[in-house]
């Protein structure tokens, strides 16, 4: 494998310095080694972000990158030794249980230093995410692979603050080694050996709203539509927007999907009552009230869901909404009305009051014309309080996107017959594989989606003789593979 640099200099952090801090510094790093993936495809944009879009979409639109520090991996490295973790990481132990020997192990004296002194200035939440080495990486993108962990930093005494933010960082230290991410190396033919895990403590863009604090949209823009609809191409591309924290759409599979190319096409439903069962009726937001029930090796801890009636109640639902008149059996755009109401973002893709959709389509072409690919972005937005402007459009993440490029045509003949196991007009992807063996599939006749949990402990078994035989094989289910949410599918 080569390895590619990541090197801090190159980029346009600064050193932290905690004795000249002051909060108000945007890019800075801590220690001596690399970025990782993550933090350098960051740094790689902030330039091409100020100098080709944050004054083409001002006043509307304010385009940055959330204020962010990262560790670097020489100090994830000197954990690990000073604390003979790696003994545990290699382990067979669970999850928590490794979680809790990083909890209970030393950060490194000078790492300690520097997040007092950052949490002394900065007084908002935070997210303390994964930058790692292999993370990113052009061909195989480690996404969602490592934790990110929310956490308010609202607590009125530093001590307080500093020893969260001290438990995130080892969090996300831990999930390098967590089973998820061993059985993605092993799948993609890496080990963890070969994996050094920078961190990045980046402000939350969002605002709060009592003791709630998210964005009025979250959201996922990909170069490529795998199931395009209507008149849309797989090469114009596919947002996904969800309220709140986007948790809900990477783990979830919950979110507006639309192609940019036709912003103000209906959705692909049979009925205005399908559409209804498939709208968001949740979304994820920190929690900025009293302190939750201790559990530092929770990746939600500071976390909750909550129904959208809290979004009306906060009034984060006028400029994302539509409403559903059953007089007239119609969707009207916004809120004013009464009714079921359906988060489409209508107000802002249909009514136009925010050029957001032709941001996005000019962010995706600058990322690809930077990156040399197709690529995945992540990013956030903290809407104005009247009329949607100014808002704040949060880009928190760029990574390369891969797509098959072999083209099997198949005939309409060959869709049928005694041959044929399956078929399907419409798929992920287009290929042709031979190395197949095994077919594991869940019998629909026996499927209860209240055992969802003991199905996917038992599957991880069949999972896990058939890797050790190293016989590819065929995994055919139910919902969405690998969801946090039991009931939509067979969890994690």
């Amino acid at each position: 494998m080569r390895k590619r640099n990541y090197s801090p200099h190159r980029g346009v952090l600064s050193r932290f310095d905690r004795h000249f801090f002051n909060g108000g510094e945007r890019f800075t790093y801590i220690g001596s080694g690399e970025l990782g993936g993550k933090a350098h495809g960051l740094a790689h944009m902030k330039g091409v972000l100020e100098s080709s879009l944050k004054q083409r979409y001002a006043p509307d639109i304010a385009v940055e990158i959330p204020t962010l520090t990262v560790v670097t991996t020489d100090l994830f490295d000197q954990f690990m030794k000073q604390n003979d973790l790696y003994r545990v990481a290699y382990s067979g132990e669970r999850d928590d249980q490794k979680a809790l020997a990083f909890q209970q192990a030393d950060l490194p004296v000078q790492l300690v230093g520097d997040l007092r002194a950052l949490v002394q200035q900065v007084h908002t939440p935070l997210a303390v995410r994964s930058s790692s080495m292999l993370e990113d990486a052009m061909f195989e993108p480690f996404a969602s692979v490592y934790a990110t962990k929310m956490v308010p930093n609202n607590q009125p005494d530093a001590d307080s603050r500093f020893r969260t933010l001290v438990e995130a960082v080892k969090f996300v230290y831990a999930s390098t080694f967590f089973k998820s991410a061993a059985d993605y190396m092993k799948a993609t033919h890496h080990s963890t050996r070969d994996e050094k895990m920078a961190v990045i403590i980046q402000e939350v863009v969002g605002g709060r709203f009592g003791e709630r604090f998210y964005p009025h949209i979250s959201g996922v823009m990909r170069s490529y539509n795998f199931y395009p609809s209507g008149n849309a191409l797989p090469e114009e591309g596919v947002v996904d927007l969800a309220l709140g924290l986007g948790r809900i759409i990477v783990d979830e599979g919950i979110a507006w999907s639309y192609s940019p190319a036709y912003p103000r096409a209906n959705p692909p439903y049979k009925s205005i009552g399908d559409l209804l069962k498939q709208s968001q009726l949740e979304f994820w937001a920190i929690r900025m009230g009293g302190p939750p029930a201790y559990d530092p090796v929770r990746e939600t801890e500071y976390m909750r869901k909550y129904g959208i009636e809290e979004s009306e109640y906060d009034g984060t639902l006028e400029h994302i909404a539509s409403t559903y008149d059953p007089q007239d059996g119609r969707i009207t755009i916004g809120t004013s009305v009464k009714g079921p109401r359906v988060i489409d973002f209508a107000p802002i893709l249909k009514a136009d009051l925010l050029p957001l959709n032709d941001l996005l389509i000019t962010l995706r072409k600058t990322c690809e014309d930077t990156t040399g690919s197709l690529v995945e972005i992540e990013f956030a937005v903290e809407l104005g309080r009247e009329r949607c402007a100014p808002a704040t459009f949060g880009f928190l993440q760029v990574r390369p996107m891969v797509v098959a490029r072999a083209q099997v045509d198949i005939a309409d003949g060959e869709m049928s017959g005694d041959g044929v196991l399956l078929a399907s007009e419409t798929v992920l992807g287009n290929g042709e594989l031979d190395s197949i063996r095994d077919v594991v599939f869940v019998d629909p006749d026996r499927f209860d989606i209240k055992a969802t949990r003991e199905i996917a402990a038992e599957l991880d078994g069949v999972n896990r003789s058939l890797v050790e035989a190293k016989r590819p094989y065929l995994l055919v289910g139910f919902g969405r593979w690998g969801t946090t949410d039991p009931l939509g599918g067979i969890p994690v």
